[in-house]
């Protein structure tokens, strides 16, 4: 049985609908609170939130540091799980979600994206009947070697309620066989459909404003506005390869070279401890010689969207960067082979490039020339979670 750390009693009341929300991983915890704040800006008298952290992020920089600067209430779970392979983190995370099932008796189980923590939480919920909510719904990169891609074709199919946030998503969905009527009651073998935009265009509006008066990044690393480019790696498949790491930093070690641009890279502890053991020694002394290339500790969300906002161009593995480069209107980079953002490589916003040095360079020349990228409304209207809370009350 998972142990529960330090659990926080939900309070009960009969009234109002209970939704228990699973979140896990950085990305999660983001895009709970764009529901946590519908929630408690309109409908405080008809949703209460039980809100389970599985732990799967548990480095205070990775996790606890966003319910602090996001407002999001601290979860009223945690099942500290950690780290260890896909299967026996998602073993333990789906013991420890069942029992919670069966005390707290929700009625339906929200879930966000991809990760270990999404498809644990639908698997246990859908196993004892418990409506699943899927928020991002629909996305495919239609490479079922990534694990993230199993498991949300996965949760997908074990969903009452889809939200999905573009309309390839939805696209997606209705090839699979998913019908977009809506017709009936909606359950697991009648799942209905809604394309409600991306509750991270919600965040991204809110919280600019707010990183605009709390942060203090830029100022401290001497930064000026779309001087630098911001960079994240944190993908197995760029940190776990030799060649791929490597032609990486050689490509960053390249831009700095014939540019006038320095390069940010929050590093996430597990790359640069990659880094360490995997990069050539002359490299490495490279990088760390480099003063244009600025590595950090993993940055706050309030950070990262000041980084975002001001920076040149993004070049990033991550699939939020991606989103988020497009709603500040930078171009981006995408240091992987496919994405299920689909939308932004057509509209000529990103390049895919993989991990491969002369197709990085290559892109980094293209957006370099004088030319504007399109950036046509995508993501919807910044409702997407109060629309998603309609849906829920609508229909539970």
């Amino acid at each position: 049985m998972a142990i529960l750390a330090s659990p926080m009693k939900a309070s009960s009341n009969m009234s109002k609908k209970r939704i228990l929300t699973i979140i896990g991983a950085r990305p999660q915890i983001i895009k709970a609170a764009a529901l946590s704040r519908a929630i408690k800006a309109s409908f405080t008298e008809e949703l209460e939130e039980i809100l389970v952290h599985t732990g799967q992020h548990y480095d205070e920089n990775m996790s606890a540091v966003f319910f602090e600067e996001l407002g999001i209430p601290q979860p009223n779970y945690n099942l500290a799980v950690g780290s260890g392979s896909h299967a026996k983190m998602t073993a333990a995370m789906l013991e420890g979600i069942e029992a919670l099932l069966v005390s707290e008796k929700p009625d339906a189980v929200v879930v966000y994206g991809d990760t270990n923590s999404t498809i644990a939480g639908a698997l246990a919920a859908a196993k004892i009947h418990i409506p699943v909510v899927h928020i991002e719904a629909g996305l495919r990169s239609f490479h079922k070697a990534m694990p993230e891609e199993l498991n949300r074709i996965s949760c997908d199919h074990m969903s009452t309620l889809l939200f999905v946030p573009t309309q390839a998503g939805l696209d997606n969905l209705q090839k699979e066989g998913f019908s977009l009527e809506n017709k009936g009651k909606a359950d697991i073998d009648h799942p209905h459909v809604y394309h409600c935009g991306d509750v991270m265009y919600d965040n991204s509006l809110y919280f600019s404003s707010v990183s605009e008066q709390k942060s203090d990044l830029l100022q401290k690393l001497g930064l000026v506005n779309q001087h630098f480019i911001l960079c994240t790696i944190h993908r197995d498949s760029n940190t776990d390869d030799p060649q791929a790491l490597q032609e990486i930093f050689e490509a960053l070690l390249s831009i700095i070279a014939t540019s006038e641009n320095a390069v940010v890279l929050p590093i996430h502890p597990r790359t640069k401890n990659k880094m360490q053991a995997l990069l050539p020694a002359a490299l490495l002394q490279q990088i760390e010689q480099e003063a244009k290339l600025l590595l950090i500790e993993p940055a706050g969300f309030l950070d990262i969207i000041a980084l975002e906002k001001n920076a040149k161009l993004i070049i990033t593995d991550s699939g939020g960067l991606q989103k988020e480069a497009y709603f500040f209107e930078k171009p981006c980079i995408i240091l992987r082979e496919q994405t299920e953002w689909v939308e932004i490589v057509a509209a000529g916003a990103a390049i895919l490039t993989g991990a491969h040095k002369e197709k990085i360079l290559a892109a980094y020349a293209q957006f370099s020339q004088a030319h504007t990228c399109s950036y046509p409304p995508l993501f919807g209207n910044g409702q997407a979670a109060h629309f998603i809370c309609e849906k829920i009350l609508a229909e539970l």
